[in-house]
């Protein structure tokens, strides 16, 4: 308990100050915490007042650490707010379990500071070493399903279990919902096994839905989170097969290990399972079902087709790091029965195959990202607050102003190369002097934007981006329209806009159309809303990488 006091008190030291991140791929994700931040302080509920991918428990965590730490970096602030759910629930499951063992206390503990502090991924997504600034409420799930595993293997105390249990499931559902999926692979398992007492499942149910009705009733904000998943469904029918292979294949070394390990616990307890299995079958009941289905192999099964499942829905995790407390728990029985063996042996050495490839990614992600940031500029800004605190080598500065002056150059060749459904760089999103240039493109727009205000007599309060992420409001003190969808993938997770969208986008005073470069997802944006804009609007180039619709008749500053 004194060591995660510790760890916790150690964090607002890297968050008063604003940290220098090295830019990384896909690193504007983050941005969508600003935008949503943003939001919530002007009374907007997610799902409720603005259509969201993923639940908005992440996103009122992150505002409240950003009032909290207004200098604190947005990487961190998103990536480390989600501590406020899981260290109290960490530390009861610290608290029940230190007192048979501290060594496995702290065998559950440590693992969960190490991830919860980096905020990298396991995955690979670039050959240059840089920040992860994608995947976090997929990293906050991970670490979520790390703490209810902990708990469903190791609390034995009844009550700590069901708030555990409970509290963890609550904040799944609301962070993202194959998130909850998968915990109820794992409470389902924990439940039939007899892991977790009928009373905790009662209670935890109990507590769980009464939440979700307080919260309904105040706030209309379950009801309009089913209907933003609902939506997300109807855009994204793609098989579910596909999905699971590609996860599979992307993890493979831990499925590989996972598989040889629950082949060995079956062969090895096949003696043990089959004794309960007759023991069931002569005299039926729940506790003699229990008995049997209480098998390692049984649980390692269900422990990796939840994170398959999870995992077959994302880009960017710390997949299947909560495996551990269970691999934990096996290696720990399986000493117990049979001692310093060459079984024992061969079972330790398949879990810490399939536990510690995740721990080696970000250990080396973490180290590669600092290290090479010894040779990183920070960039030079004017109008981005915490949000420009990024640094990036010279060679891809200069990279960014050459390539900068190209798309603008040759405007038209990369308009007809996104009209055709391509790219300029196949991982364009992920280049650093992409990521480079669309904060150097939002600089100058916050500048120019001040200057038309002050050139035309004119404030806009409401500004919408025909893009992906829209950080203006925030970083401009305005307002984002309400009812636009945040994160704006046009190919997941934008839906047709229904009427209460077109007024909103009729109405916005300012809409602005990144050209650096055009790609496909901003012209697809923006054969969606200019029709829209078209009868109210103006458009004009704003800058060399940005062009703006503003409202005819903009009432002009007081």
């Amino acid at each position: 308990m004194i060591v995660l006091a510790l760890a916790v008190a150690c964090m607002p030291l890297a968050l008063m100050a604003t940290v220098i991140m090295p830019i990384g791929p896909m690193y504007w994700d983050h941005y969508i915490y600003l935008d949503a931040a943003n939001r919530i302080s002007d009374g907007q509920i997610p799902s409720v007042d603005f259509f969201a991918p993923v639940g908005g428990l992440g996103y009122y965590l992150f505002a409240g650490w950003l009032s909290l730490f207004p200098n604190g970096h947005a990487l961190l602030l998103s990536s480390w707010s989600l501590m406020t759910v899981t260290v109290p629930l960490m530390a009861l499951i610290v608290w029940d379990v230190q007192k048979r063992s501290a060594a496995i206390a702290y065998g559950l503990l440590l693992p969960f500071l190490f991830f919860s502090l980096l905020p990298f991924n396991t995955g690979e997504f670039y050959p240059y070493p840089g920040s992860d600034g994608f995947g976090i409420y997929n990293r906050q799930i991970c670490q979520l399903l790390y703490v209810l595993a902990a708990g469903l293997v190791f609390v034995r105390g009844w009550k700590t279990l069901a708030a555990v249990t409970a509290l963890a499931m609550l904040g799944l559902l609301f962070i993202k919902v194959t998130g909850v999926a998968a915990g109820v692979i794992l409470c389902l398992m924990a439940f039939v096994a007899g892991r977790l007492p009928l009373r905790a499942a009662l209670a935890a149910g109990i507590f769980f839905f009464a939440a979700i009705a307080v919260l309904e009733a105040a706030s209309g904000i379950v009801s309009a989170y089913v209907a933003d998943i609902l939506s997300l469904v109807l855009i994204n029918d793609t098989s579910l097969l596909p999905r699971l292979l590609q996860a599979a294949s992307i993890n493979f070394g831990i499925i590989l290990a996972c598989g040889l390990l629950g082949f060995i616990l079956f062969f090895n307890g096949f003696s043990a399972f089959y004794g309960k299995i007759r023991a069931f079958t002569q005299k039926p009941g729940f506790a003699a079902f229990g008995e049997a289905a209480d098998q390692p192999f049984f649980w390692l099964a269900s422990f990796v087709v939840a994170g398959l499942l999870f995992e077959s829905q994302n880009t960017g995790s710390q997949a299947f790091i909560f495996l551990w407390p269970l691999l934990l728990g096996i290696m720990l029985l399986s000493y117990r029965q049979r001692g310093p063996s060459v079984a024992f042996a061969t079972i330790a050495v398949l879990s810490l195959s399939a536990a510690l490839p995740p721990v080696a990614v970000i250990a080396q992600k973490s180290a590669r990202a600092w290290i090479g940031a010894i040779h990183n500029t920070p960039l030079e800004h004017h109008n981005l607050k915490s949000m420009g605190a990024v640094g990036l080598r010279d060679l891809l500065s200069l990279r960014t102003e050459r390539l900068r002056a190209n798309y603008t150059a040759y405007r038209p060749a990369y308009e007809a190369l996104a009209s055709d459904g391509e790219l300029p760089s196949f991982l364009l999103y992920s280049d650093f002097d992409f990521q480079a240039l669309w904060l150097r493109s939002a600089d100058e727009a916050v500048s120019a934007i001040h200057a038309f205000e002050t050139a035309n007599n004119v404030r806009f309060e409401t500004i919408m981006t025909i893009d992906f992420t829209n950080p203006f409001p925030w970083l401009m003190d305005r307002h984002a329209p309400r009812y636009i969808a945040i994160g704006a993938d046009p190919y997941r997770a934008v839906p047709p806009p229904d009427q209460r969208v077109r007024e909103a986008v009729a109405a916005v005073d300012l809409a602005l159309y990144p050209t650096c470069p055009p790609t496909t997802a901003r012209l697809k944006l923006l054969n969606l809303y200019e029709p829209i804009l078209a009868a109210g609007h103006r458009r004009i180039t704003l800058t060399p990488c940005f062009d703006a619709f503003v409202r005819n008749g903009i009432a002009a500053k007081p």
